[in-house]
């Protein structure tokens, strides 16, 4: 299995960046006529992750995720980070090239 980091351009200081998963989402209750105390932590997965960066990259995010779900499979990794998992070195080669072209050096893999 191979693992590499997915990091997008900053819209606003054109370095790359990557979001990180720090602590679960936590969604919680509230009712008309009751309260609720019940909180429901929520890991995101890589997908909600990369969607997450709508705004903050200088591409969309759906557009990456379309283009990465084609060549291997988006994951958070053990400490929040945005990752894209292969089971294929030929594969990253794949995806590399296939980034590369459609958003030039605005999306970029790194270990």
């Amino acid at each position: 299995m191979i693992r590499l980091r997915l990091f997008g351009r900053c819209r606003i200081y054109h370095d790359p960046v990557s979001p990180v998963l720090r602590a679960p989402a936590q969604i919680g209750w509230e009712a008309w006529f009751r309260t609720i105390d019940l909180v429901t932590p929520q890991d995101l997965k890589g997908e909600e992750l990369l969607l997450r960066t709508r705004g903050w990259w200088t591409v969309e995010a759906r557009d990456v995720a379309e283009v990465v779900k084609r060549h291997g499979r988006l994951i958070v990794g053990e400490e929040g980070e945005l990752m894209v998992e292969f089971t294929d070195p030929k594969a990253v080669e794949a995806l590399s090239s296939a980034l590369s072209e459609r958003f030039k050096d605005q999306v970029l893999l790194s270990p």
